[in-house]
């Protein structure tokens, strides 16, 4: 029998070993950063076109490399970050594995320009699909820059699979914002299709912060700072009455490395216990500096997976110093089982000054005598409880007796009932049908009643199934009723979300919003759909980011239909809300004369029916 097993061509290895290293251009950035940074650079340059599908470039300004090592950089593994096993458990750099730029340089087209600081030439390298077109002497300043271009394009299937230009833009915004915040010390650019979108200077971590999420980010920023033997913590949270729905900005950094870790994000909702909304998370940006050789980084090749030598210690840790910098800066509330608040001078009281209470004497007081005339002609009474004497029962017929036929004119005060009134226990049936179509059950559910039987409908999916047809109605036909302000309403969000705003502008103003102005960090809305209140509009319109950025869209993805789902969802009747019943008829006409009723718009169902046998059968 012949031998099946055979060596794999080296091409086809750094295909398969890019299936787990490169997932999307974002993968692409986060390496390509990571080197500039293990390199030494002050000054790093992102550009990108078309989210990376056609063009991703990082220019440094860092130590370079040889001629022999920007040839032997693409081989797989081959790295200058450890020499032996030992080396993983000191690892200082991001990367360590040697597979980067040999699995990029496997699936796209690669143009490399490198040059050290003491040479007076550098070197260019391009390649194609793991073969190496051409390597040339080139002049270039010190440092590297690697251009990938056409990013899987050999691999049709996976290039399919990428999702618009939109989702994947911010995967590698947020790939940028990791390394950035990790690294405050370095100056980073990034440009979008020829424009400038960050460009963040050398500065201190809280700076980095405001500079990528927005001014208005460093008034809520509480500082955390805690230094013990096993863990030294340093950041920020922030404060709960901003706490946003979506978990965009929680970022952990273990040695400037960032990492996800539900076990210690769970440390921080627990020191934040009390203090949030129900469905609303907390942010915090937290460095946490451990002994490389208690964590191993060598578990995934994204290595944003970190495992722990002793979880228990770090999360007590954290939650106690998160906890405290509450306390410290009066964000959580403080016992004093010492300090009588009944003491404490009311602030309005504070600044005045005291005075001398007046007291007034009624010297003729005497609580035991009755009413009587003093000497002086003046009443005074006695405040002593007098029983008073019951009337007797004769006075209870007094005015009854008759007092003769001629006087009728008494019976013109004695009313009479014009017609006969008699109680009954059965109501008209059409009286029943009206006042007993509908019924609320546990302020959730609706109970109609059919010719079959009985109908159960969830009053908050079916209000969404009604919202979103109104909306896609609405956005489709782009005749939507709006609502003037009398004061205009300013928002402010971070860059990214107003990116994301300046996206659905247009159809938001199909829904009956009107923008008078769009600045970098700030929206002002003069007008708002005619069934929004003024107080709800911030929170649908961070639903609605918070839907864009984890929406995970297929090919025919609409950007007016997840805009429609986004405010039904906010607007929605919600659980637990009392409905009056002419409310509940009219939620129930307005179901059924949706084209879909039976579900809602996340494809969930909105009502079930149980027949007059179905319920027989559970009396048997």
């Amino acid at each position: 029998m012949a031998d099946i097993i055979q060596l794999l061509p080296d091409h086809v290895a750094n295909q398969i070993a890019a299936g787990e290293v490169v997932q999307r251009p974002a993968s692409v950035v986060k390496e390509l950063l990571e080197n500039a940074i293990d390199a030494g650079a002050s000054n790093i340059k992102l550009i990108i076109k078309d989210a990376g599908k056609t063009l991703i470039q990082v220019i440094d300004d860092g130590k370079g490399m040889s001629v022999t090592d920007a040839r032997l950089s693409f081989e797989r593994h081959a790295t200058s970050k450890i020499k032996t096993a030992d080396d993983l458990f000191q690892l200082d750099t991001k990367g360590f594995r040697g597979e980067a730029l040999a699995s990029i340089a496997a699936i796209a087209h690669v143009e490399l320009k490198t040059k050290q600081e003491q040479v007076d030439l550098g070197t260019a390298i391009i390649i194609e699909g793991s073969e190496v077109n051409s390597q040339d002497v080139v002049v270039t300043p010190k440092g590297t820059s690697v251009s990938v271009k056409n990013l899987f394009f050999n691999i049709p299937a996976r290039r399919n699979f990428l999702k618009s230009n939109a989702v994947e833009l911010r995967h590698v915004i947020d790939e940028f914002h990791r390394v950035a915040l990790a690294h405050c010390t370095i100056s980073f650019a990034m440009y979008n299709n020829g424009s400038e979108t960050f460009n963040l200077p050398a500065s201190n971590y809280r700076q980095r912060i405001v500079n990528i999420f927005g001014n208005k980010t460093n008034e809520k920023l509480v500082p955390v700072e805690e230094d013990t033997e096993v863990l030294k913590i340093s950041g920020f949270v922030g404060k709960p009455e901003y706490a946003k729905k979506t978990r965009g900005e929680q970022y952990f950094f273990v040695n400037n490395r960032f990492i996800k870790s539900a076990y210690l994000n769970h440390a921080i909702a627990s020191a934040f216990d009390g203090l949030l909304k129900s469905g609303t998370h907390a942010s915090y940006f937290l460095n946490l500096t451990v002994d490389p050789q208690t964590i191993d980084i060598n578990i995934h090749p994204t290595k944003t997976e970190i495992k722990f030598d002793d979880e228990h210690t770090l999360y007590a840790l954290l939650r106690s110093a998160v906890k405290h910098s509450l306390g410290q800066f009066n964000i959580a509330p403080v016992l004093d089982f010492e300090r009588d608040s009944n003491l404490d001078t009311p602030y309005d009281l504070n600044k005045k000054q005291t005075l001398e209470p007046v007291i007034e004497v009624d010297r003729g007081f005497n609580p035991f005598k009755d009413s009587t005339k003093s000497s002086e002609g003046t009443s005074v009474k006695s405040s002593s409880f007098k029983k008073e004497t019951s009337a007797n029962w004769e006075s209870l017929y007094v005015g009854l007796e008759s007092k003769g036929n001629n006087e009728r004119e008494d019976f013109s005060e004695v009313q009479f009932e014009s017609q006969e009134s008699t109680a009954s226990m059965f109501v008209d049936d059409a009286e029943v049908e009206q006042v007993h179509t509908t019924y609320q059950l546990h302020n959730k559910y609706i109970v109609s009643t059919i010719k079959s039987g009985m109908l159960v409908i969830d009053q908050n999916r079916a209000h969404q199934r009604i919202l979103y047809e109104d909306f896609l109605k609405n956005m489709t036909i782009k005749e939507a009723v709006s609502q003037q302000l009398l004061f205009p309403l300013q928002l402010h969000f971070s860059v990214q979300e107003i990116q994301i705003l300046g996206q659905l502008k247009e159809d938001l103003e199909h829904t009956g919003f009107v923008f008078s102005n769009v600045l970098v960090e700030s929206v002002e809305i003069t007008g708002v759909p005619i069934s929004v209140p003024e107080s709800e509009v911030s929170i649908i319109l961070e639903q609605l980011i918070s839907d864009v950025e984890n929406e995970v869209p297929d090919a025919h993805f609409s950007a007016t239909d997840l805009l429609a789902k986004s405010m039904a969802k906010s607007l929605a009747i919600k659980t637990g809300q009392n409905l009056k019943k002419d409310e509940q008829e009219h939620l129930v006409n307005k179901l059924f004369a949706c084209k879909e009723p039976n579900v809602s718009p996340t494809n969930k169902t909105t009502f079930v029916t149980m027949s007059v046998d179905e319920l027989d059968k559970k009396f048997i």
